[in-house]
């Protein structure tokens, strides 16, 4: 069959079963023809029978239901004499059937409640652009004006949200499938498909007060329009002369001929786009537009943008969502109560989704995003406060100790500690002799000094015959903690040398099974380890200190799993990665926090540089210098070997050049993750003696390495890493007495310029650049594994730091009314609260 007539045939199937309403095509089947009859031409389509069609459906919306089955059947007894292949009773079988991706529009009524809710005529193609252009699409369903006043909550929802994409007209099961690539697969996902960005066109200009590079909307009307064929025909342009009464403009369209049929001069027409130049000329190439009378969804608005896939167009899209968003967003119920709402200045929910999607004006757009963001900011608060609450509920045996055992300890230290050290030691030794188990996190700079207060709330559990298990996140950090507290821990605290153990998972089998045998008897009094010390064997006599350092490296499983094996077990946390207080409110709101903002005296701030990669050699010349004097260097690559995919030096082809060409007289150690375990710690054992003058790494010293006598760190390829990881390297030197230096080399001279390198030359302060990382990257290396609730976050941000104090305090004060959320109008609430986090109680931190 022609495949005009086929198309055709389903028009009219639909416009039967829609009972005559003339819906059955957005705007009604007049609205087809044109496109129609173009396409009909293309198949070879009698001339007579295009004329049929054509002067039948001009006039077919003026007539009554009963004129138009009259008139169709007319028509179709007509084209059944022509074509005697069409079926006979079209009109009187109706059927449903599906909008597949590169047919024209065809609306499809599912048959399901939830359709009901949300008819609109939508148009089926979501991976052709000339498709949404081809019919003016109207709802199928006057629509209101969007409410800008809060509406009453409903009792309840609407429809299920979770129904399947297909309920709504226009998506079948093709286009669903082509959407589940952006991870939409019901209605509530598209009503949640947030825009990116958006191009505000909500600025209406007459032609004569253009200016180029502006963003602009311009009503006019079509005055001439051609199409041309360039480039041996691979390419069609659309040329269009649009005037308003005060001047006109050239507009182009590329590979989109059908527009020129569709635009037709006389015709009224809305673009908005940017004003481009050619020729000293001003125009516009490839704007937005619709017709005059058509409800505006494209243009002369603030226009939503949304992430989009292959075979799904925006304008598509648009449409789609736009249809949802009328039919649901205003029946959604608020979870967040009215009390607080009001407290809070918060748009209801319903408001914020009809406003974040399409917007009246930018102060509509910024309270949407405002009530959007704030809920999740609350939710995340009220989850960490739930957690803190769980904690404190629990009990633990007081671990106390006296004046003179604390003068003791400090007494006995190789140096004076510092005021904040002092103040977070009264902080752990005020926790672990409560009931209550301490809950702690101790966030320090680089250098300032936590292991020797991990190492006194260690003494503080054997003083009351508890042991304590330190978690490090490798081999080389526990091997050093490990070397630090045996020479503290004796003399500070008079723990025997022979209670304080090494478990990692090179530790030979043998060892392994007497060290459990000790650990389940109470022998050995402190334990540290990797993650060998959560396997199975491992169960302790009487835990009752948890140690975890660098802890956004664990999984929550992991740190509960070591916790869960004591009763209540006092837990301290530490990091070396300053938090910047936005996030710290948020992400560890559940944990006590302390915090070391003080350096040891004695400690020089590191001398940082940027370096141009000419200027290596000078580099290496300055490594010479400080050799001669003694001292130790680290050169830190951010690949092992070499890679087609990321041009960057590598340790492993570097090591054996520095060795061969640049320092051929001194011993150059080699360091990066494929070594096994007992090879990194003879490397790194090796220049803790000195007999590595300059070691060869990636980033596997970035955490926990102390070696004094090293002054220089030179970072090749310093572009590839984070302020974090550049921050952290650079405190691997500056530990002993002599001045330090941080060489940064970027891949290519125009990375000098890199704001992360020029942060890091212009301080030392880690709270600072923590702040300009979390600007620049977001909260993933702060937040490690502990992303739970913070993976749901679609709007607000943690940065904000005014919204999140803002959540925070009406958290607590809902919390202080309602801890459990059990009073009835909370209840939607607690289930939101409870779809949010989705990781069990008390297993955040």
């Amino acid at each position: 069959m022609n495949p005009a007539l086929d198309k055709l045939t389903k028009f009219l199937r639909l416009e039967s079963e829609r009972a005559y309403d003339n819906r059955a095509v957005v705007g009604g089947l007049q609205q087809m023809l044109d496109p129609w009859a173009e396409e009909a031409k293309a198949s070879n389509l009698p001339d007579s029978s295009i004329e049929l069609v054509v002067s039948r459906l001009r006039d077919y919306g003026r007539l009554s239901p009963n004129s138009r089955y009259e008139s169709l059947l007319g028509l179709w007894n007509r084209l059944r004499e022509a074509h005697p292949e069409l079926e006979e009773n079209v009109l009187l079988h109706p059927s449903t059937g599906d909008s597949l991706p590169g047919e024209q529009p065809v609306i499809i009524e599912a048959d399901t409640p939830a359709a009901a809710e949300i008819q609109e005529d939508l148009p089926s193609t979501p991976a052709q652009e000339e498709v949404e252009e081809k019919t003016d699409v109207q709802p199928a369903i006057p629509e209101k004006k969007e409410e800008t006043l809060p509406p009453a909550a409903p009792p309840s929802p609407p429809v299920a949200l979770t129904a399947p994409l297909t309920t709504v007209q226009g998506i079948g099961p093709k286009s669903a499938k082509t959407l589940s690539k952006l991870g939409l697969t019901n209605l509530g996902d598209l009503l949640w498909h947030l825009p990116r960005r958006y191009d505000d066109y909500s600025q209406l200009e007459t032609i004569n007060r253009l200016w180029y590079g502006q963003d602009v909307t311009v009503i006019g009307t079509v005055e001439k329009i051609e199409m041309r064929a360039v480039r041996g025909g691979r390419m069609k342009i659309t040329e269009a002369i649009v005037s308003d009464g005060t001047g006109s403009i050239r507009v182009t369209w590329f590979n989109q001929p059908w527009i020129a049929t569709k635009l037709k001069p006389g015709r009224g027409i809305v673009l908005s786009g940017k004003i481009d130049q050619y020729l000293g000329r001003l125009t516009m190439n490839s704007p937005e537009w619709e017709p005059l009378e058509r409800n505006q969804l494209h243009t002369n608005r603030i226009v939503p943008v949304y992430p989009l896939t292959a075979g799904v167009s925006g304008k598509w899209l648009r449409r789609v969502i736009h249809s949802v968003v009328q039919r649901l967003a205003s029946r959604i119920p608020d979870p967040i109560p009215e009390e607080i709402r009001q407290s809070a200045d918060l748009v209801p929910l319903s408001v914020a989704l009809q406003q974040i999607h399409f917007p009246d004006d930018q102060e509509h757009l910024k309270r949407a995003q405002h009530r959007l963001a704030f809920g999740e900011m609350f939710l995340l608060q009220l989850g960490v406060l739930r957690q803190k609450q769980d904690w404190e509920q629990l009990e633990s045996e007081p671990l106390q100790i006296d004046d003179e055992w604390l003068d003791h300890f400090t007494g006995n230290l190789p140096y004076t500690l510092t005021k904040a050290q002092q103040s977070s030691l009264e902080d752990i030794r005020a926790d672990m002799s409560s009931s209550k188990p301490m809950n702690r996190l101790l966030q320090g700079d680089v250098g300032s000094g936590k292991t020797v207060v991990a190492a006194a709330a260690i003494g503080i559990s054997a003083a009351n015959e508890a042991q304590s298990a330190f978690m490090a996140p490798t081999s080389i950090l526990a091997e050093q903690h490990y070397q630090t507290l045996r020479e503290l821990l004796p003399v500070a605290a008079g723990i025997p040398e022979e209670t304080i153990r090494l478990l990692i998972g090179a530790t030979p089998e043998a060892e392994k099974k007497e060290i459990n045998q000790s650990l389940e008897d109470g022998t050995i009094k402190v334990i540290i380890g990797t993650h060998a010390l959560i396997e199975d064997p491992v169960q302790f006599n009487q835990l009752g200190l948890v140690i975890i350092d660098e802890q956004h490296r664990f999984g929550v499983e992991q740190r509960a799993t070591l916790r869960s094996k004591g009763q209540n077990p006092n837990l301290l946390v530490m990091t070396a990665t300053p938090i910047p207080r936005s996030l710290a409110l948020t992400v560890f709101g559940d944990l006590d926090l302390t915090l070391l903002d003080e350096m040891p005296p004695g400690r020089q701030p590191v001398d940082t540089r940027v370096v141009l990669p000419r200027e290596r050699s000078r580099a290496h010349v300055f490594i010479e210098s400080q050799v001669e004097q003694g001292r130790q260097a680290f050169i830190i690559y951010p690949l092992v070997e070499g890679s087609e995919k990321v041009q960057a030096k590598a340790a492993v082809d570097e090591h054996q050049t520095l060795s061969d060409d640049v320092f051929p007289s001194y011993n150059l150690g080699l360091l990066h993750g494929r070594l096994r375990q007992d090879e990194k710690e003879q490397v790194m054992d090796s220049f803790r003696k000195g007999e590595y003058e300059v070691l060869v790494s990636t980033s596997v010293v970035e955490v926990g390495l102390d070696i004094p006598n090293a002054t220089v760190m030179l970072i090749e390829g310093a572009n590839h890493f984070g302020l974090a990881q550049l921050h952290q390297f650079r405190g691997r030197v500056g530990r002993g007495d002599s001045q330090s230096y941080c060489l940064l080399i970027p891949d290519h001279e125009d990375d000098t310029e890199n704001t992360r390198l020029k942060a890091m030359q212009a301080t030392n302060d880690g709270f600072e650049l923590a702040e300009v990382d979390l600007e620049q990257r977001g909260p993933g290396d702060f937040l490690g594994k502990r992303q739970s609730g913070f993976a749901q976050l679609r709007t607000a941000q943690l940065t904000d730091i005014r919204l999140i104090e803002k959540a925070r305090r009406e958290a607590i004060l809902l919390f202080e009314d309602d801890p459990d959320l059990s009073k009835p109008e909370h209840e939607a609430l607690s289930k939101e609260l409870t779809d949010f986090w989705s990781i069990e109680k008390g297993e955040i931190s």
